[in-house]
C-alpha cells in the first residue's frame, strides 16, 4: 500500500514538472519556457534585475512565453540555480549580470544543447550556445553626467558605484566625462560600495558626499543605489537613477535616470528563441538602437533638455565618442576617475 501511495505521489510530481517546464520536450502550443537567474541584488532591486524580469513579464503577456526566476542570495547560488532550470529543461536560461559569467560558461560548455544568455558579459562569446547581451552604458551615463554638470549649484556632484569592474566602471567613465564637459569646474566625489544589495552602504556613501557639498548624485549600484536615493530625498537634493526610470522612488528628487534597456534585451532574446532566430555571440545595445537613453524628466528645465539632445545628436553622429575604458578616459580628462 505504501509503495502504491509513493508511486502516485511520484507520478503527480513528474506530471507537474512536465507541465511547468516542458520537460517531456513538448510545448504548450508555440510556447517556450525561459528561466532567469538574478545576481545577488535580487529581483526587487529597483534596477537591473527588476528591469530584466519586467522584460520577461512582457514576453509572457505578449508572446505567451512561460517565465520564471530564481534569486541568488550569494555567489554560491548561481550554479545551483542554473542547474535547477536545466533540470526543468527550460528552453533559455538568462544570467543577469557579469557576476554569473563563470557559472554560465561552465554550464554552457557542459550542456551544448542548452541555450543561454548573459547580460553584461562577453567572456563566453565564442561558445555556440551563449548570447552575450551588451550595452554601451557609458553613453547614457554621459548624458546624465551632462545633466549633473549643468544642474549642480555647488559645482560638486557625486557617484556611487556598486562594484569596481570593467563593465561597471564604464558607467563612471561616461558620467565623469559628461559632468566635466558640461562643467569643467565641477568636483566629482566617488564611492565604491562593493555590493549591489547593500542599501545601508549606499545611503552612507551618499550622506558623506552630501555633507561634503554634493547636490547631485548618480548611482550605478542596483539595490545599493536605493539607499543613495533615500539619502538624496532626505537631504532634498537631486538624485539620478539607473537602468530604468527610477523616479517613482523619489518623484521630487530624481531628476533623470540613465536608461539601460535590459528589459528590451531579455524580451528580444526570449522572442528570438520562440521564433527560432536565436543566435549566440555578442549583441550590443546603444543609443542608435535605442537600447540606452536618458529620461527627459519634467524636473529638467527646457534649456537643459535642449543641451542634452544636442550632445546626444553629436554622439549619434560620431562627433562625441564617450570613453569606456581607463586609457581613453585619462587621455581626455586625466587621472580624475578614482574607482578603477
Amino acid at each position: 500500500m505504501l509503495k502504491r501511495i509513493l508511486s502516485v505521489i511520484l507520478a503527480a510530481t513528474m506530471v507537474f514538472s512536465m507541465a511547468a517546464c516542458g520537460s517531456d520536450g513538448s510545448k504548450k502550443g508555440d510556447s517556450i519556457k525561459v528561466g532567469m537567474v538574478t545576481d545577488t541584488g535580487g529581483v526587487n532591486d529597483g534596477s537591473f534585475n527588476e528591469s530584466s524580469w519586467a522584460g520577461l513579464q512582457k514576453a509572457e503577456k505578449e508572446l505567451g512565453i512561460e517565465v520564471a526566476y530564481l534569486e541568488s542570495k550569494t555567489d554560491a547560488d548561481y550554479a545551483a540555480n542554473i542547474e535547477t532550470f536545466m533540470d526543468e529543461e527550460c528552453d533559455l536560461i538568462i544570467g543577469v549580470g557579469f557576476m554569473l559569467a563563470d557559472a554560465v560558461g561552465k554550464a554552457a560548455e557542459a550542456n551544448p544543447d542548452q541555450k543561454f544568455a548573459i547580460i553584461d558579459d562577453s567572456t563566453h562569446a565564442d561558445l555556440p550556445n551563449v548570447a552575450c547581451l551588451m550595452f554601451k552604458q557609458e553613453q547614457p551615463s554621459y548624458l546624465v553626467g551632462y545633466v549633473a554638470g549643468l544642474m549642480t549649484e555647488t559645482d560638486n556632484v557625486g557617484f556611487v558605484l556598486g562594484m569596481s569592474t570593467g563593465p561597471m566602471n564604464q558607467f563612471g567613465y561616461g558620467y565623469c566625462a559628461g559632468v566635466l564637459d558640461a562643467n569643467p569646474d565641477a568636483t566629482i566625489q566617488m564611492g565604491d560600495a562593493n555590493s549591489f544589495g547593500d542599501s545601508a552602504q549606499g545611503k552612507s556613501l551618499a550622506t558623506a558626499m552630501i555633507t561634503n557639498g554634493a547636490d547631485v548624485i548618480f548611482h550605478a549600484a542596483g539595490g545599493t543605489g536605493l539607499g543613495m536615493i533615500e539619502a538624496c530625498k532626505e537631504a532634498d537634493i537631486w538624485a539620478i537613477g539607473v537602468d530604468s526610470d527610477q523616479s517613482h522612488h523619489a518623484p521630487e528628487n530624481i531628476i533623470t535616470s540613465a536608461l539601460k534597456r535590459v528589459d528590451t534585451a531579455s524580451y528580444e532574446i526570449s522572442k528570438a528563441v520562440l521564433e527560432g532566430t536565436y543566435k549566440a555571440g555578442v549583441v550590443t545595445y546603444d543609443l542608435a538602437s535605442e537600447g540606452v537613453d536618458y529620461v527627459a524628466s519634467d524636473l529638467l528645465p527646457d534649456d537643459v533638455k535642449k543641451a542634452i539632445d544636442d550632445v546626444k545628436a553629436k554622439i549619434l553622429a560620431g562627433e562625441i565618442v564617450v570613453p569606456n575604458n581607463q586609457a581613453d578616459f585619462e587621455a581626455d580628462y586625466g587621472d580624475v576617475y578614482t574607482l578603477d
